[in-house]
């Protein structure tokens, strides 16, 4: 066997990271449901780069250089992850080619040995075929052509999985982007029930919360195959797919707590998908749950929270009975969305707007100071707020 392979512990290790590698690249990018092994290639690199820069980023005193750092970090990482699996790929063949004792015709004898045999995994891989190192033996002919086919394929399956992914995501974004009219910016609970509380508004509430059930199973279904995408920040840094979701989350705990007239039923479904949805995701980022450093819906908000869709004529339902109920919701989702909001850098939405202010179609880069729009016949109108 010895005069066969020179070196049998070099082929089987470089087969070893071969088909390591193929495993992880299969599970990440071809497998579409969620892998529960915890040791993988893939989620070691994302937990030891993701705690790696956010522990610089927050080092960075300007939070709008802190949030463009942080929004580079998805597409960034997902290229940096396929340029290790290739490298990963050349490497293990390199390494057999030298384990079938570097069979390798090259036109100066010299420059033979383990790094002519890198470069000649890397070229097979990435189909250059310059034709200055062949491979002399069977063994290594046979490891070649594996090669190339392989360098084939992987390419091949890049190609189609980063448009999938920019897919996915600017799918992800259009609710968000439309929640901005509905429910403010950042979007909360209280403003899209107030915004809601107009003639035949409870029915077009169902319409958003049907749409919103949608939104939740296809996110679900994305980012358990895709957790890449949980990385990718929305356009704006006062939006963010965490902060929407936990707006709905939160306005149909308010609703299944007590809305007169409201639609219960629907609010029931779209809350099951989404509390579904943050509690498989928590496992997936390996984020247990636990409760924010402080309370989310002080008594005063929910106070003025009633007050305000009372003056325009919803009725929330008053009283301990209607606390504990809302109380026993909001245990059922907070803890994980916290935890999830904490690992991605991310800021949970407010239950009412914090102060006066605009959506974000309501600004420009030129005129957001001022707090006013700005019509074609030049004149200028403020926006009202009345929270």
């Amino acid at each position: 066997m010895a005069h066969i392979v020179p070196h049998p512990l070099a082929l089987f290790g470089g087969l070893t990271l071969a088909i390591v590698i193929l495993i992880d690249t299969f599970e990440a990018i071809i497998l579409p449901r969620r892998v529960t092994r915890k040791i993988r290639l893939a989620r070691l690199f994302y937990g030891t780069t993701w705690a790696f820069w956010k522990f610089v980023v927050r080092k960075i005193p300007s939070r709008k250089t802190r949030e463009a750092l942080l929004g580079g970090y998805g597409p960034c990482s997902l290229l940096l992850l396929i340029a290790l699996w290739a490298l990963g790929l050349v490497l293990s063949f390199g390494i057999m080619q030298y384990g079938a004792g570097s069979a390798i015709g090259v036109r100066q004898p010299d420059h033979a040995g383990f790094a002519m045999d890198l470069y000649l995994s890397s070229t097979t891989f990435f189909t250059l075929g310059l034709g200055d190192a062949v491979p002399n033996g069977p063994l290594a002919r046979f490891l070649l052509v594996a090669e190339a086919g392989l360098g084939y394929g992987f390419l091949a399956v890049i190609v189609g999985y980063l448009p999938f992914i920019y897919g996915s995501f600017s799918r992800r974004e259009v609710n968000i982007s439309l929640l901005d009219a509905r429910a403010g910016t950042p979007p909360t609970a209280g403003e899209l029930l107030r915004r809601y509380s107009y003639p035949e508004g409870q029915k077009a509430l169902r319409d958003l919360l049907e749409e919103w059930e949608l939104w939740c199973a296809e996110l679900m279904e994305s980012h358990l195959s895709y957790p890449v995408l949980a990385y990718f920040r929305s356009q704006h840094d006062n939006q963010s797919w965490i902060s929407s979701l936990t707006a709905i989350l939160d306005a149909c705990a308010l609703i299944k707590s007590g809305i007169e007239g409201a639609c219960e039923r629907q609010a029931e479904l779209t809350f099951a998908i989404a509390r579904h949805a943050v509690v498989d995701l928590s496992q997936v980022f390996s984020t247990p749950p636990r409760a924010p450093a402080t309370d989310r819906l002080s008594t005063t908000d929910l106070r003025l929270i009633r007050d305000t869709l009372a003056a325009h004529g919803t009725k929330l339902h008053d009283g301990e009975e209607a606390d504990r109920e809302l109380l026993k919701l909001r245990t059922m989702y907070e803890p994980f969305v916290y935890s999830l909001a904490m690992h991605l850098s991310q800021r949970l939405p407010p239950w009412i707007p914090q102060k006066k202010g605009k959506d974000n179609w309501q600004t420009t880069a030129w005129a957001h100071q001022s707090g006013l729009l700005e019509k074609k016949d030049g004149t200028t109108v403020t926006v009202d707020d009345h929270f």
